[in-house]
């Protein structure tokens, strides 16, 4: 059941340069390459890959025709500061900071010259990243989703949810930055609330399972995921185990949802990408990051999966399920 239009997105194709030089075929050929710089999973996902080829393709830039992109995908996020020196080596015309504040952070350490376009979820002024969202100035701008400040209306939607809910549980990717920022802030909303809450920590495939484990261990009765491009690149997992364990959850993002997740609350990421891919085209036609606000999202979505409900046994209220966005059956 929809509520709202969504983008449709042109089918993005397989990334066909992970391991194919293109900056320097590109170099040669006098075509401006943008360094594509992700810390997600082993490739880059189509879908999101063809709503950023979508916003390029708006401002005029089609890969292989007039713009190259060199892919560098860090999976580790040790591995980001050395991948975004490498495109800066490359001497890429644009970096794109795909996910996550810690690619942002990587891309910033890396240069202060080469345009730096963002697509993540932190709040760019806290962080020192640009002087402020309508005048960001220096050579960074982007599209920033405030995720992570959506936390507290997740946990409201989970309690609305799971309104019996003894212990709720926060599991996330303490490698991320904002990972100690989001536990302290939610587990004060909760205190106020008196929800009593647990933290899980996950970095990799293994520890996700054995935070599942420790969940059932410690009887938590329902679940929030932080926003994390390790846990996203995972979702497939995340929603299986959370069925296998009979644990509501409720995620950052549709694609958790999609993947057959419960309930999801935050931006359009599609969308914000597209937008992205907007900004690095617009770059490269001369106009400067600092000339360009930071975007926000202009509406948040709700969607939920009423058959990952059923899986785990439970009975969606009417009333959240009126207010949904999109209601997958």
């Amino acid at each position: 059941m929809r509520r709202r239009t969504f983008i449709t997105l042109l089918g993005g194709a397989a990334v066909p340069s992970l391991l194919w030089p293109l900056a320097a075929r590109a170099q040669s050929q006098s075509m401006p390459v943008i360094g594509y710089l992700d810390a997600g999973g082993p490739s880059v996902d189509s879908l999101h890959l063809g709503a950023f080829r979508k916003g390029l393709s708006q401002a005029g830039f089609d890969e292989g025709r007039n713009v190259a992109i060199e892919f560098r995908i860090a999976e580790q996020f040790d591995r980001l500061p050395a991948l975004a020196q490498e495109l800066v080596r490359l001497r890429v015309t644009v970096i794109f900071a795909a996910s996550g504040t810690n690619v942002t952070l990587a891309a910033k350490a890396a240069t202060t010259s080469i345009p730096i376009v963002f697509q993540s979820g932190f709040d760019p002024v806290g962080l020192g990243v640009v002087s402020s969202l309508s005048r960001p100035g220096g050579n960074i701008t982007g599209v920033t989703t405030f995720t992570n400040e959506l936390n507290p209306k997740r946990l409201e939607l989970l309690r609305e949810l799971v309104p019996q809910a003894g212990v709720i549980g926060f599991l996330g990717n303490p490698s991320e930055v904002a990972f100690a920022g989001n536990v302290s802030d939610l587990q004060a909303v909760a205190r106020r609330i008196g929800q009593q809450t647990t933290v899980l920590k996950a970095t990799n495939a293994a520890e996700i399972d054995r935070a599942f484990a420790s969940a059932i261990e410690q009887r938590i009765d329902a679940l929030l995921v932080f926003p994390s491009a390790m846990l996203r690149a995972r979702a497939q997992q995340l929603a299986e185990l959370a069925v296998k364990f009979r644990i509501p959850a409720c995620y950052a993002t549709r694609e958790f949802v999609t993947a057959g997740g419960l309930i999801s609350y935050g931006d359009d990421r599609p969308e914000s990408l597209r937008q992205a891919g907007l900004y690095v085209g617009r770059i490269l036609k001369g106009e400067k990051p600092s000339d360009l606000p930071v975007l926000q999202p202009s509406k948040f979505e709700l969607v939920i999966n009423q058959k990952a409900a059923k899986a785990i046994g439970l009975v969606v209220p009417p009333m959240l399920l009126a207010r949904a966005d999109e209601v997958i059956e």
